[in-house]
Formats: C-alpha cells, sequence, structure tokens
C-alpha cells in the first residue's frame, strides 16, 4: 500500500489574508489555499508545516488522516471558553491533548495504531471536516461532551487505571449532538463503553437562555468593551463580534452555574462494569428486534403463500412458463417458484397433493437434469 496522508485546515472566525495565504503557498506549492482553508494530500514526500504552529496562528479547525492507521482532529478556542481546571481534568497524552497562547486553547484529538484497515484503506477523507466541525461551537457553548468522548477514548485504549475516576460527571451522553457522534466514530470508541458511561448521565435540558440572566450580564459589562463592540460593527466584523461577545457570555453564565468538578465520578472499573450492563441490554435489544422481524417476515410470507393457495393452477403454470427458457437462471428461477408452492400446500396441511401435482408436472421434465439437480438440493425431488 503506498503512503497517504491528508491535510485540511478551515477558518471560521476570520478569514485569511492575502498575506496569510502568500505565508501558507511558501509552505504547499500544491494544496489548495482559499480565504476560509488549506487542503493538501500527499501520497509521498511530507508536509513542511507545523500543524499546532498553523492552528495557533491562522486557524480553528483541522483534520489530518494518513493511512498507517492514524487521524487527528483539532480545534482552537479563545483562552476563556475552558478553564484549567477543566483541561487538567480531561487531559490525556497522545489521546486529547490541550496547548495554550495568551489568547487561545487548542485542543487536540488523536487516534493512533487503528485496526480498522478497511476505514483507513477506502474512506473518503474530505468528509470528516464537514462533520466535526459543530463540535467547536459546542464547546463555546459550553458543552464537555467531546472532551469526554477524548477521554473515554483512553480508556477503551487502557491508559487508565482502574481506579481512577472519570474527569467529571458530563450529562447528555446518551442523546449526544451528530457531531459527537462522528467523533465517537472518528476516535473508534467502543460503543458499549460510551453506552455504559451514559447509563446513569442525566438529559440535558436544552432550555433558552432567561432574558433576566442576559440583562444582568449585559448592565455589568464596562462601557469601554460596549463601545469597543460597536465600532467593531461600523467596521463589518459583526460575525467575530457575536462569536466573541457570546462566548464571554456562556463562560460568565457558566461561572454562575453549579461546579460540575464536585458531582460525584465514577471510576474506570464501574465505567467498564456499566459497558457490560450496556452490552447485555444492546444484545436483548437486538435479540427483540430480530423476533420481530422475523415475526413480520413470516407473516408476510404467509399472507404470500395464502394468496398463492388461491389458484394454484396459476402458479404451476407460472413454473412452466418459466422453464420454457431452459437456462441456469431459469432453473434457479423455477425452483423458488415451486419451493413457493410447496409451502403453500404445507401451510394448508396438504402435502400428498403437493406430491401427487409434483410427479404429474416433472413427468414432462423427467430429462432435465440440471432442473432435477436444482431440485433435489431444494428438498423437492428424490433422484432415482
Amino acid at each position: 500500500m503506498s503512503e497517504y496522508q491528508y491535510y485540511e485546515f478551515l477558518s471560521i472566525d476570520k478569514p485569511l489574508t492575502q498575506d496569510d495565504m502568500d505565508v501558507l503557498r511558501g509552505i504547499s506549492s500544491r494544496a489548495t489555499i482559499t480565504p476560509v482553508s488549506f487542503t493538501n494530500e500527499y501520497n509521498w514526500g511530507d508536509f513542511k508545516g507545523d500543524p499546532d504552529k498553523l492552528m495557533l496562528a491562522y486557524f480553528d479547525a483541522h483534520v489530518y488522516v494518513a493511512n498507517w492507521m492514524s487521524a487527528r482532529f483539532m480545534v482552537r478556542l479563545p483562552i476563556e471558553a475552558l478553564d484549567k481546571k477543566t483541561v487538567h481534568a480531561f487531559a490525556v497524552p497522545y489521546v486529547l491533548d490541550f496547548e495554550a497562547s495568551q489568547t487561545h486553547w487548542v485542543v487536540t484529538w488523536s487516534l493512533d495504531e487503528s485496526e480498522d484497515y478497511d476505514r483507513f484503506g477506502m474512506e473518503d477523507r474530505t468528509g470528516w471536516m464537514a462533520r466535526l466541525t459543530p463540535i467547536r461551537d459546542e464547546l463555546l457553548r459550553g458543552d464537555l461532551r467531546s472532551l469526554y468522548i477524548g477521554w473515554l477514548a483512553s480508556v477503551y485504549e487502557d491508559m487508565a487505571e482502574d481506579d481512577e475516576e472519570e474527569p467529571m460527571f458530563v450529562g447528555g451522553l446518551g442523546n449526544l449532538t451528530p457531531a459527537q457522534k462522528a467523533l465517537v466514530e472518528f476516535l473508534e470508541v467502543e460503543p458499549d463503553l460510551l453506552s455504559g458511561a451514559s447509563l446513569d448521565s442525566p438529559e440535558i435540558q436544552n432550555e433558552e437562555t432567561p432574558q433576566k440572566l442576559m440583562d444582568e450580564w449585559i448592565a455589568a459589562l464596562p462601557k469601554d468593551d460596549i463601545i469597543g463592540v460597536l465600532k467593531q460593527l461600523l467596521e463589518g466584523k459583526g460575525h467575530q463580534v457575536e462569536r466573541t461577545i457570546r462566548t464571554r457570555f456562556l463562560v460568565w453564565r457558566r461561572s454562575q452555574s453549579a461546579d460540575d468538578h464536585d458531582v460525584p465520578r465514577r471510576s474506570v472499573a464501574e465505567l467498564w462494569k456499566n459497558a457490560e450492563k450496556a452490552k447485555l441490554i444492546r444484545t436483548e435489544k437486538e435479540k427483540h428486534a430480530r423476533k420481530l422481524r422475523e415475526e413480520k417476515r413470516r407473516k408476510e410470507r404467509d399472507t404470500y403463500l395464502n394468496n398463492l393457495s388461491n389458484d394454484y393452477s396459476k402458479a404451476w403454470k407460472s413454473v412452466a412458463m418459466t422453464l420454457e427458457r431452459k437456462s441456469g437462471q431459469a432453473y434457479d428461477e423455477a425452483c423458488r417458484g415451486l419451493v413457493d408452492i410447496s409451502e403453500a400446500y404445507a401451510l394448508q396441511k396438504n402435502t400428498k397433493a403437493f406430491q401427487k401435482e409434483m410427479k404429474q408436472f416433472m413427468a414432462k421434465y423427467s430429462r432435465r437434469w440440471a432442473l432435477i439437480q436444482h431440485l433435489v438440493k431444494a428438498g423437492l425431488w428424490k433422484d432415482k
């Protein structure tokens, strides 16, 4: 298998300037560069840039996939979006990493040494960015489930001791967003382990922000901050201003709520026990679903056979017309038709009548050895 690497970077909060794009062009002459993205694929050679530095300087999201079974997803967040206590709680070297500058965090989820050869040999790498990028906005809104998924990936990789506790008790693990589900798939987190973690995880209440809270926060804003926001709006930076203000408000609101770090946490051993429970629940659900599907299929089959039994002569004639084609495909089709007729007679508890009709029918085809072989194999005829 030839070497393959895929790099994609995305700028969300503000477009790249012409100077930015010139610097990036100096890193790669082959890359596709736009005011909001940088994309390159390598079937030989290597990328000359440093993704960590590029993220801190230019981009808000990054996806990397290599066909030696490795993948990375990165997002850049304003420094106030995550407190150091949260970062320290979730960080796992080489799985979920956090790098800080004076103004931003860069969060990196990593997968190494996957065993899914089909995925890395055939998947469309270009689809991951669109699926994963919403995680950035979710983190800006204070949704930490993506960080929990990253930590859980380390548990699945046996990088956590049994007596180690989860970073914090996170709600909504049983009702992930599409982007969070994509991250589970991207990191190949074991589904039963995730389901086990969700067993005691309360649902997230999707309530609108009370007007009273917004009024309280706005009233406390310094006058200089308000003037700065208005100037940026007049300069056409509305999108950037909205993200900045929204982030500041959400950080403030999170500071007003109860501290999730103080909620009782479960040990890794408890999570694995929950995973076994989740597996039992899943297998029982799958068993029940198979039973329902089989019952539905049986009812549909019985309805079909009962309709067929209303006019046996038509069914026999249909098989005879099929055999006129004298081909292997015709013999397969005819054999299936005869099986249907046989089961229709059996459903009416009239097997002897079928055997009698079958002998009369086969008198015309006694030299059709290929047909006879099909029927013997299906248990409809005895080879003499």
